[in-house]
């Protein structure tokens, strides 16, 4: 592959098995000895690396984004791996907040492609983990922290030996693969604790929390869990973010995160009760990395305010839990007569659950679809939308139609809110920062 481009280098990559596009029918198909081999063919790179491993349901996207932002404000150089990715693939693998440039991507690609290749069912994930691994050892980042992809026992990350594991609330995602009960899920998230290795969980429901006290018992891991060691209490909060104090045997007062939600103070909690670990086993992290790190974070699609003028607002909420978390924020950070709601999601989420605690909001809704061979149809979000009790109803086949036709109908006081989905959130951003002839980092194409 003499001549790979970078649209090339990501062709290569989603022709593997792409689990991404395509769901797979159970965890069957999932299997760590794989992604073990391709690794052992580039030489291991996750054994160099010292890691922060994060799993959960709710958050642990932003919370592995605190921790990077942390370490990073100490003078750490970081690696950090996330998924999915709002505009461009390169967001998912970022060293010092920088993301990954296009000509590492083909290279990345170049190196590791013949290997996985010869190895029957590698999946895009397993690669793209693979490639970050080996870019994160190629540049000797001082700590990776990676986020887990789908589930923890059988994903594609759990082949570290992590220095700290974390676990953000657990909730009901995925069920078709995970599990419909909380237990059945939870055992799936807390296949992360290692032997001996600490585990930082952030508050759990009694179901989540007995697994993973069990686990941590059979495992010999130390557990440290946030929601007794930790308080937390906000002072004030706007547009502009939250500031609160921290608490556990030291303080940390008026810290600032720029997020927006009381959802987003527990997960600095769970970031900084992580990194706490790490200075305990002699890292240097001083109280002022904490305090620059949470104040610099940049975690875009999350509860962000595009616009005042109107008021456009963009949240990846694709779970009850995340849903029900975003009609408390914006009753709390918003003044509004009516709310306008562009939803769309992808196919295997729990819509009618979703839409019935957005529905609190009393808004009307605009249903679309996004570019996602997963995307949920408008027909299926239709009959969600019924079940969830929605009256009035417009069906909107591409999204920025849809939020042309949402602020159409926006009084100057109404509330237009796009949520379902981190593609959706992606789409809606991508609209608007070209409209108002914002520049972004943007792949040619999206995932297919």
């Amino acid at each position: 592959m003499p001549n790979l481009s970078y649209p090339a280098a990501l062709d290569a990559l989603y022709a593997l098995v792409n689990y991404e596009t395509r769901p797979p029918g159970s965890l069957q198909v999932f299997d760590l000895g794989r992604v073990e081999e391709l690794l052992a063919r580039l030489g291991h790179p996750q054994r160099a690396l010292a890691v922060v491993h994060v799993g959960g349901t709710k958050g642990k996207g932003s919370t592995a984004a605190m921790i990077s932002s942390i370490l990073q404000a100490a003078g750490h150089r970081v690696g950090l791996y996330t998924s999915p990715h709002l505009h461009t693939f390169r967001e998912r693998i970022r060293i010092d907040g920088q993301l990954i440039s296009e000509t590492d991507v083909i290279a990345g690609v170049r190196g590791l492609l013949p290997e996985a290749q010869a190895l029957p069912g590698i999946t895009t994930f397993e690669a793209t983990t693979a490639l970050a691994f080996s870019y994160f050892a190629q540049n000797q980042v001082d700590l990776a922290v990676l986020e887990v992809g789908l589930g923890g026992r059988l994903d594609a990350t759990n082949v570290v030996d992590p220095r700290v594991a974390v676990l953000t609330l657990i909730g009901y995602d995925h069920t078709a693969l995970l599990g419909t009960r909380l237990e059945q899920i939870a055992v799936e998230k807390a296949g992360i604790i290692k032997p001996g290795r600490p585990l930082v969980s952030a508050p759990q429901r009694p179901a989540a929390l007995r697994v993973i006290r069990r686990t941590c018992r059979e495992r010999n891991a130390p557990l440290i869990e946030v929601a007794s060691t930790w308080r937390w209490e906000r002072r004030q909060a706007d547009l502009e973010g939250q500031w609160f104090d921290l608490k556990n045997a030291e303080s940390l007062e008026e810290l600032r995160i720029p997020l927006l939600g009381a959802h987003q103070l527990v997960n600095a909690a769970t970031a900084v009760a992580a990194t706490a670990v790490l200075r305990q086993d002699s890292l240097h992290v001083p109280p002022t990395a904490v305090v620059r790190g949470l104040a610099d974070i940049q975690w875009p699609g999350r509860l962000e305010v595009l616009s005042r003028t109107p008021l456009l607002v963009v949240d990846g909420a694709h779970n009850p839990e995340s849903a029900e978390a975003l009609v408390r924020a914006v009753r709390e950070y918003f003044t509004f007569r009516r709310a306008i709601l562009v939803y769309g999601s992808l196919a295997d989420k729990n819509h009618a659950v979703i839409l019935r605690h957005l529905r609190h909001l009393s808004p009307r809704i605009i249903l679309t679809r996004f570019p996602h061979p997963r995307a949920a149809s408008l027909h299926d979000l239709q009959s969600a939308a019924q079940r969830a009790r929605f009256q009035a109803r417009w069906l909107v086949e591409n999204v920025p139609l849809a939020v042309e036709q949402a602020l159409a109908i926006a009084e100057p006081d109404d509330l237009v809110l796009a949520s379902g989905s981190i593609s959706l959130a992606g789409q809606v951003r991508a609209y608007w920062l070209k409209k108002e002839g914002t520049p972004f980092e943007e792949d040619p194409r999206r995932m297919s």
